[in-house]
């Protein structure tokens, strides 16, 4: 369980990193669909750091459990 919960944040990492790249290569040319993609990369890196939190909670409170 603790390994999907891992793979899920680099996950939403690789969904920020390529919206970055978007951002850059739209944004002269259309700026609606560059916003958009900003949007992506801030909701995609706040849910990376949210996941990340949660799952370090869980590891922890399952080591609690173990002791």
């Amino acid at each position: 369980m603790i390994k999907i919960l891992r793979y899920t944040e680099y996950v939403y990492l690789i969904v920020a990193l390529f919206s970055c790249y978007k951002i850059f290569t739209v944004w002269n040319v259309d700026r609606q669909h560059a916003y958009l993609f900003v949007f992506f990369a801030v909701v995609s890196i706040g849910m990376f750091l949210f996941r990340r939190n949660y799952r370090r909670k869980f590891e922890q409170r399952k080591r609690d459990n173990q002791q």
